[in-house]
């Protein structure tokens, strides 16, 4: 047989070659029945996959709390922090309320700002900023770190933590003018200079004086002007410890254009 399809024998008898070819089978058309069937199959499926998803993210236990992560507690525990976040093993990671997790673990006095996420497939993340003390005050017998906001957060009953300044307020707290002032300008001085003073007091928002550990007086006035007064207070500090300026038992920066030295 040659490649037309035609024996030798056809070629010989004259027998043409589209009638000597098998005729091709042309396809039946779809019935509108066999379309509208396919079309509810695709439907079926597509509802199919809707509803596994579906499950796998609200009820699996493949996508369900293993693990609470957390990161940037120093003085907190992590299992403070996980407690106060009240996140229950095993809840699909979908159904967990990241935002009222975050809320009930910003009720820690300790803790300045909270972001809760979920780590898929298995964990929630808990990243806290705690609060960083800068001053310490008592109150009836009870001695209470500051933050920068003037937050007393925690309390203490040892000695404090290196850099965080003795405070004398009458009513310490954000709302205090004394204690913001006060704060101001312990905040405004370099890192080397604040670790210098001993104590500071304000007995308003005006009247700030710092006390460093050589018994020098700093008299700091309001909080206005602060870093000018920083400044200042600087370059004096260093003109004595090289002995180009005589010591002086009080310091005057009130006004930083005009220091006065007595």
């Amino acid at each position: 047989m040659s490649r037309s399809g035609l024996t030798t024998a056809d070629r010989g008898r004259g027998v043409p070659a589209e009638v000597a070819r098998p005729a091709r089978r042309r396809k039946r058309p779809d019935t509108p029945a066999e379309r509208r069937r396919r079309r509810v199959v695709r439907a079926v499926l597509a509802l199919a996959v809707v509803a596994a998803a579906w499950w796998a993210l609200w009820h699996s236990p493949l996508l369900a709390v293993r693990t609470v992560r957390v990161d940037g507690a120093t003085t907190l525990t992590a299992d403070q922090v996980r407690t106060a976040a009240g996140v229950p093993g095993g809840t699909p990671l979908l159904r967990v309320d990241v935002e009222a997790a975050a809320a009930r673990v910003a009720r820690l006095p300790q803790v300045a700002s909270v972001e809760v996420t979920r780590g898929w497939p298995r964990s929630v993340v808990v990243t806290v900023v705690e609060r960083r003390p800068v001053a310490v005050v008592e109150q009836t017998g009870t001695r209470s770190l500051v933050d920068a906001d003037g937050v007393l957060f925690d309390t203490v009953t040892g000695d404090a933590p290196d850099g965080v300044v003795p405070l004398d307020v009458a009513t310490p707290g954000p709302e205090d003018p004394a204690t913001r002032a006060a704060l101001g300008a312990l905040l405004s001085l370099p890192r080397e200079v604040r670790a210098a003073v001993a104590a500071a007091r304000a007995g308003s928002g005006e009247d700030v004086t710092l006390t460093l550990t050589d018994g020098t007086t700093v008299v700091w006035g309001g909080a206005d002007e602060a870093a000018d007064k920083s400044d200042a207070l600087v370059a004096l500090l260093d003109q004595m410890a090289a002995g180009t300026l005589e010591p002086a038992g009080t310091i005057d920066v009130s006004t930083p254009g005009a220091v006065v030295l007595r």
